[in-house]
């Protein structure tokens, strides 16, 4: 279950403790020079750093294509990228003791007990990395077609962030890209800071949640039903560990909203019909309708906590008390930002590799 898409694929692979990591990426058109320098920049958004949210495992990301490119050209023969695992320190877990808010005991079950507990295997936040880099890959293709993203980190332990208007220019998008905490008003960074470091020195953790909008996509993308924009992003999305809702538009306050107020109107700009508002999130129907797609996700506290928690014994049968230790972050949502972007795009280049977009220009 590690290969996702229709027009493009891409197919994950590694562990978090294995020799290495990597992705193979189907579908990509020829032609198209990859930047390495934006790959890494993108990458190096998702890298843990000195930052007090951060985790205290340091790899370095460094991705090595294997096939795919020539002089740095895609070919349009699948694009292998591998990354080694460099600083794994395995003695920090033991199998058979399950760890609450993991998936040790779904996977023990699923895969008989034969599934690396390696700081979580295939279930690891460390499989984020090659879908990064396939969403720096993804997000260069898109760039040709003039669609690009932004993301910022809507709130955190419940201090609430702005959210993207009407527009979100291209302008707003780079500035984001270039904080490794991107706000759209800065004056909360400090109070999110704050519940960060209270949370840590109780040895526990705090979630949020991220808003991402892809901006330039064409109106008629997608299609009805299972074919629908939003379930093509949905699926990767909750692909990505933590992920625990997803909401397009004004989401769940559309339920406390009346037909007259939620719905989007019309109106001509430029000779082009536009949305005046943007409750549906640029989506209708499974089609995209030209609006910015904006969507948000929340984000789980960082499961690993060192504080007592109760558990099984799958090995003993019997009840024990467990206390993680390892390297964690206290909270993984500033890293989950370029995470859910690389996953947009991601879901974006499919969904417009799958033909022309019949809908209004």
């Amino acid at each position: 279950m590690s290969i996702w898409g229709k027009n493009l694929t891409i197919d994950i692979f590694g562990e978090s403790h294995g020799e290495a990591i990597g992705v193979v990426i189907s579908g990509l058109a020829p032609g198209l020079r990859l930047d390495a320098g934006k790959i890494n920049a993108f990458l190096e958004r998702r890298k843990a750093g000195d930052e007090e949210w951060s985790t205290k495992r340091r790899e370095d990301d460094e991705f090595r294509i294997l096939s795919g490119t020539y002089k740095g050209i895609t070919t349009g023969a699948p694009l292998c990228a591998v990354c080694e695992n460099r600083a794994a320190r395995s003695g920090d877990y033991r199998k058979g003791l399950n760890r609450p808010g993991h998936a040790d005991y779904t996977a023990s079950v699923r895969y008989a007990g034969f599934n690396d507990p390696r700081g979580g295997g295939v279930f690891s936040g460390r499989l984020t990395a090659p879908l990064v880099f396939a969403g720096a890959v993804a997000s260069q293709a898109l760039e040709q077609k003039g669609i690009y993203t932004a993301a910022h980190i809507k709130s955190i332990a419940g201090v609430e962030d702005g959210a993207f208007g009407l527009e979100v220019p291209r302008e707003l998008a780079e500035a984001l890209k270039s904080s490794r905490f991107p706000l759209l008003d800065a004056s909360v960074r400090e109070d999110m800071l704050a519940k960060i470091k209270e949370a840590a020195k109780e040895g526990d953790s705090v979630g949020g949640s991220v808003e991402c909008a892809v901006a330039g996509v064409p109106a008629g993308a997608g299609a009805e039903y299972f074919g629908s924009a939003e379930s093509a992003l949905s699926s990767i999305l909750f692909a990505v560990p933590a992920v625990k809702a997803v909401s397009f538009g004004a989401g769940f306050k559309m339920a406390r909203m009346r037909g007259g107020e939620a719905n989007d109107a019309y109106a001509l700009k430029d000779g082009r019909i536009c949305a005046l508002s943007n409750n549906n999130g640029g989506i209708l129907g499974g089609i995209t309708n030209g609006m910015p797609i904006i969507f948000e996700v929340a984000v789980k506290p960082t499961p690993s906590v060192s504080k007592p928690q109760r558990t099984v014994n799958l090995e003993t049968m019997e009840p024990e008390t467990i206390e993680i230790t390892g390297r964690h972050d206290p909270c993984i949502v500033p890293r989950a930002v370029p995470v859910i972007e690389a996953a947009a795009c991601v879901a974006v280049l499919d969904l417009i590799s799958g033909g022309v977009c019949y809908g209004i220009r």
